[in-house]
C-alpha cells in the first residue's frame, strides 16, 4: 500500500520475544473460519475464481502429499481473494467405494462376521455410520494445514445433490447409447471380489515362471511358452501368425491339448508376432484380454476356468485348487508327461496388482456396464488442442493426448455394495429400464434393481460441477463454472482429469470444467526416493506441524514445486523453514521496536536515502516478479525470491544499513521508518499465501488491519515526486547500494580469511574518494566491525574494492606468522595441484583415451586451483609485514 491513512492509529503492542506457532495457529484458523472469510458468494459482483479440492478419500488422512498440493491451492486461492476475486476453494470427500468397503468388513471380521450375515441394507446402513463416526478426520487435519476452502458447502460424493446428478448423467449417457451393458474381459481383483478399471491396476516387476509346453504330437505339435500355466485348462485355439510357414500345414487342423482330453483348433492371427517366442500362442478367450478379441475374430468359445476368487472350475483333478496352486501342480502334471520342453526361473515379468489391496489381478470374462468414450474421448483432446483449456506445464500435453487419443470404453461397474448403485431396473420378461431421477422405479412381481455400482471415478468426474448443485441450473453454477484452474498430481491425469473433461463437456453444452490444468510432481524423500510405510521413509506432515510450525510445512512444500517435477524433502530442509519464520518474526520485533510505520504517505523522492530509494526500487521488481510467477505456476521460483528477497535483502541489508539512521535520529529516520513499515507490509502480504499463520500475527500487528486474509494483494509502490509506469524504480541507487554490498561482502572475506572473528573490531580508513559511498560510511564500518583511526594509523594491509580503498591495521589481530605459515602451506598444495592437472591436459595420451567427463573434471581441478592460487597469493601480500 502506498497509502495507509485509511489505517487509524494504533499503539504498537510488543510482540512475544519468540515466534511459538502451537500458540499461534489454531486460534487464527478458527477466528478466520468464524469471520467467514473463505465463504463465497454467488450474488457478489467481483469475478469468480474457483478451485475444486480434489476429493481426498473419506477413509484417508493428511499425507505429504496432500500436504503439498493444499499449500499451493491455498496460495493461489488466497492470493486471488487478496486480488478482489469471489474465491470458491470447494472441499468434500471422495466415498471411496472399494476401500470404504474395505474397511467395514475388516471391521465386521474383528466382530465375526461379513457383510453379507448383515444383508445389503444393514451393510450400507453401517458404513454410513461408520462414515460419522469415524471418516473424514481429514478435515481436521486441513484446518491445522490451513486450508482456506468454504467449509459451509462442504459435500461429499453420496450425499443427496450428488447422487442425483450421478443419476441425471448416467440416464443422459445412456439415452444416448453412450453407456451400454456387454460381457468383455475386465481386471478382476479376486480379493475385493470386483471389476476394477485399467488405471486402478499398478504393475509391477515379479519372479514367476516361462513354461514353453508341447501341445499335439508328432508333426501335428506345436510350443506355446506361457506364465499362467493354469489357464491352459481353458485354452480354445492355438494361434499363429498367417504368413508363418512354419505352421502353415496345420492351419484349419486340430490339436490336442494336454491334460484335458479335448482337441482344439489352429487359427491364423494378424495380431500374433511370428518373431517372439516360437510364433505361437495359447488362446484363452475367457482369461486374457488380446485372446477375447481373437476369440471374437475366429468364433472360439469362451471357456472360463477360474471362479472369482481365483479358484480353478474346470472338471478334473485341478478342481477347488487356488489359481497359484493350480499352476504348480498342472506344471507337475505336464512335466510326467513329458510336455514340458523348457522352463525359465526365474522369470521376471510386468505382473498387474489391484492398486487398492495388492491382489495379483486376473483377467477374468464377466457381463459389466461400459461408458462408450469415443466421442466422449474426442471432445476432451480437442478442447486442449483447441486452446479452450491449457495444460501447465506444456510438456505434459503429450501424456494427455497419449492417453485421451487411445482410451478403450470405460467399464463402470463395480461388485460392491457400497456406492453410486446402477440406475437400472430388471423385468420379468427381460426388460430392461434405466430410471432418471425424477422417474419412478418399475415396481411389481419380478423387476429387481441392477445389484451393481458405480465406479467411485464416475461421480468424481462430476465433481466441478455437481458440487455447485447440477443438474439444477442455480445461481452457484452461473457464477462459478467453469473452474478457473485445477491443481492436480501428473500422476492422476488419467484416473480424474480425463474423467472430468469428458463429463463436463458432455453435460455443460461443450463448456471445459477448467480453464487450466496446472500439474505438479509427487513428493518425494530427500534422496528422490518414493514415499511409502514400506520403505520406512513416509512422513506424517502433522509431525513436522507439532515440532516446526504449519508455516515451515507449507514453505518448504512450496519451494520445492516445480511444475510437473517430483518434489523432494527432508526434515532439515523443514527446519530451515522454520528458520525463516523466526527471522520474519525477529526482523519485523526489531522493525516495530524501531518505529516502523505505515501511517501517512511515503516521504517524496528527494526526502529518501539511498538505501530507503533502493530498496523500494527492489521491492518492486520484486512485486513483479511473484506475480509472474504465480501466472505461470511457479511455486518454487516465487517462494525463493520471497525468500531471498526478504532475508537477504530486507532483514540482512537495509534493516542493517538503517541501524545507523536510526540511531542518528531526525527526519531521515523518520524517513526510513515509514519505508521499513512500508517494504514489511507490502512482503508480508506478498508472504501470505504461502506461510498465512506468522504473516497474518505480524501484519495485524505492523498495519492494525483486521487481517491480511482479506488485505488488498500489493501493487507497484508509488513514492511521491517519483510516479513512473510499474511504479517507483532507482536504477542509480540500486548500483549504489551493491556496491556498498560489494565493498563489505570483499572485506568480510578478507576478515574471514584472516581467520578474525566476526565480532572483532579492527583499526581501518576508508577511502570513499570517487565513489558515491561517502554517505554510507558509519554503516559500513557498523557491518564490518572497523573502529575509527588516529593519526599515527599505520595500514598493514590495503584492499582496493570497487573504486574505494580499505585500509586496515591487523598488528595484534592476528599472529601473522602462523597465518603466513598455514597460507604458504595452502599455496604449496594449490601449485601441486596446478602442476598435475596441467600435465595431464598435456598429455595426448590421456586426452585422446579419457572420456569428455573426466576431461572436464580435470579442467575444473584445473581452474580451481589457479583460483586458489590468486586467492591465496593477495591474502599473502595483504599479510602486515615486520
Amino acid at each position: 500500500m502506498t497509502e495507509n491513512t485509511q489505517q487509524p492509529k494504533h499503539s504498537v503492542p510488543e510482540l512475544p520475544t519468540q515466534y511459538t506457532p502451537a500458540d499461534v495457529e489454531g486460534p487464527l484458523y478458527e477466528r478466520w473460519v468464524e469471520r467467514g472469510y473463505f465463504e463465497a458468494d454467488e450474488k457478489s459482483e467481483k469475478p469468480p475464481y474457483t478451485i475444486v479440492i480434489p476429493p481426498p478419500n473419506v477413509t484417508g488422512s493428511l499425507h505429504l502429499g496432500h500436504a503439498f498440493e493444499h499449500t499451493l491451492i491455498d496460495a493461489l486461492t488466497r492470493r486471488k481473494r487478496m486480488q478482489g476475486y469471489e474465491t470458491l476453494w470447494q472441499p468434500g470427500m471422495d466415498h471411496a467405494g472399494i476401500a470404504t468397503q474395505n474397511v467395514v468388513e475388516r471391521e465386521l471380521a474383528k466382530e465375526g462376521a461379513s457383510r453379507h450375515d448383515l444383508g445389503r441394507e444393514a451393510f450400507v446402513e453401517r458404513v454410513w455410520q461408520w462414515k460419522d463416526e469415524s471418516g473424514g478426520q481429514i478435515s481436521g487435519q486441513m484446518r491445522r494445514l490451513g486450508d482456506g476452502v468454504a467449509w459451509s458447502r462442504e459435500r461429499f460424493t453420496m450425499d443427496e445433490g450428488l447422487s442425483k446428478a450421478v443419476q441425471t448423467i448416467f440416464k443422459r449417457l445412456y439415452d444416448d447409447e453412450l453407456i451400454y451393458r456387454a460381457e468383455r474381459i475386465i481386471n478382476w481383483c479376486p480379493r475385493c471380489l470386483t471389476a476394477i478399471s485399467d488405471i486402478e491396476v499398478e504393475y509391477q516387476d515379479d519372479d514367476g515362471e516361462l513354461v514353453s509346453i508341447r501341445y499335439g504330437e508328432g508333426d501335428a505339435s506345436i510350443v506355446v511358452a506361457t506364465t499362467r500355466a493354469e489357464t491352459m485348462l481353458g485354452d480354445t485355439a492355438v494361434a499363429v501368425h498367417p504368413d508363418d510357414e512354419r505352421y502353415a500345414h496345420l492351419v484349419g487342423t486340430e490339436i490336442e491339448l494336454p491334460l484335458t482330453g479335448r482337441s482344439i483348433p489352429v487359427v491364423a492371427d494378424e495380431h500374433v508376432d511370428p518373431e517372439f517366442g516360437t510364433g505361437a500362442v495359447k488362446v484363452t478367450p475367457a482369461h486374457d484380454p488380446n485372446d477375447f478379441e481373437i476369440g471374437r475374430r475366429h468364433g472360439l468359445a469362451n471357456l472360463a476356468v477360474l471362479d472369482e476368487r481365483g479358484v480353478i472350475t474346470a472338471h478334473g483333478p485341478f478342481q477347488g485348487l487356488d489359481r497359484f496352486e493350480a499352476r504348480s501342480a498342472i506344471v507337475g502334471a505336464l512335466r510326467a508327461e513329458g510336455r514340458i520342453v523348457a522352463e525359465k526361473r526365474p522369470y521376471t515379468h510386468s505382473v498387474g496388482h489391484c492398486s487398492r489391496c495388492k491382489t495379483t489381478i486376473e483377467p477374468r470374462l464377466s457381463m459389466q456396464w461400459w461408458v462408450k468414450v469415443g466421442p466422449l474421448a474426442k471432445a476432451a483432446g480437442d478442447a486442449v488442442r483447441d486452446g479452450k483449456v491449457a495444460i501447465h506445464p506444456k510438456e505434459m500435453e503429450s501424456r494427455y493426448f497419449g492417453w485421451v487419443d487411445n482410451l478403450h470404453d470405460w467399464c463402470i461397474s463395480r461388485q460392491l455394495w457400497w456406492g453410486h448403485r446402477i440406475p437400472v431396473w430388471y423385468g420379468p420378461n427381460g426388460e430392461v429400464v434405466c430410471v432418471g431421477p425424477d422417474d419412478e422405479a418399475p415396481t411389481g412381481e419380478g423387476w429387481h434393481q441392477d445389484t451393481d455400482v458405480l465406479d467411485t471415478w464416475f461421480s468424481s468426474g462430476l465433481w466441478p460441477f455437481s458440487t455447485l448443485g447440477w443438474p439444477e441450473q442455480t445461481p452457484s453454477v452461473e457464477k462459478f463454472y467453469p473452474n478457473s484452474v485445477l491443481v492436480t498430481g501428473y500422476d492422476i491425469l488419467f484416473f480424474w482429469v480425463a474423467r472430468m473433461m469428458m463429463f463436463g463437456l458432455y453435460a455443460m453444452d461443450g463448456t471445459p470444467p477448467f480453464h487450466t490444468i496446472a500439474l505438479h510432481g509427487m513428493v518425494r524423500d530427500q534422496f528422490g526416493k518414493k514415499m511409502s510405510k514400506s520403505f520406512g521413509n513416509a512422513v506424517n506432515p502433522l509431525d513436522w506441524m507439532d515440532a516446526y510450525g504449519s508455516d515451515a510445512v507449507r514453505f518448504t512444500l512450496a519451494r520445492g514445486a516445480n511444475p510437473g517435477v517430483d518434489v523432494p524433502i527432508g526434515e532439515d530442509w523443514v527446519q530451515g523453514s522454520r528458520n525463516f519464520a523466526n527471522k520474519i518474526w525477529n526482523a519485523t520485533r526489531f522493525a516495530l521496536m524501531n518505529g516502523a510505520t505505515v501511517e501517512g504517505e511515503l516521504p517524496p523522492a528527494d526526502a529518501l536515502s539511498a538505501t530507503d530509494r533502493w530498496i523500494l526500487s527492489r521491492l518492486n521488481s520484486v512485486v513483479a516478479e511473484v506475480d509472474a510467477y504465480y501466472d505461470d505456476y511457479q511455486f518454487a521460483k516465487l517462494s525463493d525470491t520471497l525468500f531471498h528477497f526478504a532475508w537477504d535483502e530486507v532483514f540482512d541489508w537495509y534493516v542493517e544499513l538503517s541501524k545507523t539512521t536510526f540511531m542518528a535520529g531526525g527526519p531521515a529516520a523518520d524517513a526510513s521508518r515509514r519505508v521499513l513499515g512500508e517494504v514489511l507490509d507490502v512482503t508480508l502480504r506478498l508472504l501470505h499465501p504461502i506461510v498465512p499463520f506468522v504473516t497474518e500475527t505480524l501484519w495485524t500487528t505492523l498495519t492494525g488491519g483486521e487481517s491480511v486474509v482479506i488485505a488488498e494483494w500489493p501493487t507497484a509502490v508509488v513514492v511521491p515526486g517519483a510516479d513512473a509506469p510499474g511504479g517507483f524504480r532507482d536504477a542509480a541507487a540500486e548500483r549504489e547500494i551493491e556496491t556498498v554490498q560489494q565493498v563489505v561482502t570483499e572485506v568480510r572475506r578478507f576478515r574471514s580469511d584472516q581467520g578474525l572473528q566476526p565480532g572483532q573490531k579492527v583499526p581501518a580508513r576508508l577511502d570513499l574518494t570517487g565513489t558515491a559511498l561517502a554517505p554510507h560510511e558509519a554503516a559500513m564500518r557498523s557491518l564490518l566491525r572497523l573502529t575509527p583511526t588516529g593519526e599515527d594509523f599505520t595500514a598493514t594491509a590495503s584492499l582496493p574494492v570497487a573504486g574505494a580503498t580499505v585500509a586496515l591495521d591487523l598488528s595484534g589481530a592476528i599472529d601473522v606468522e602462523a597465518e603466513r605459515k598455514r597460507l604458504t602451506k595452502d599455496l604449496a598444495a594449490a601449485e601441486k595441484e596446478l602442476a598435475q592437472t596441467t600435465a595431464k591436459l598435456g598429455n595426448e595420451a590421456f586426452l585422446a583415451k579419457a572420456p569428455e567427463q573426466v576431461k572436464e573434471k580435470i579442467r575444473s581441478r584445473k581452474a580451481a586451483a589457479e583460483a586458489d592460487i590468486e586467492r591465496i597469493t593477495a591474502q599473502v601480500a595483504a599479510l602486515p609485514t615486520a
